[in-house]
């Protein structure tokens, strides 16, 4: 359960800096 928990977080993370890149790729 917990190991299905920390892989949703780091999935939510991971489309949300890939969105965050893509909206301001002046910064990267």
């Amino acid at each position: 359960m917990a190991d299905q928990i920390i892989g949703l977080v780091l999935t939510v993370l991971g489309l949300w800096y890939l969105a965050y890149a893509m909206l301001r790729p002046e910064k990267f």
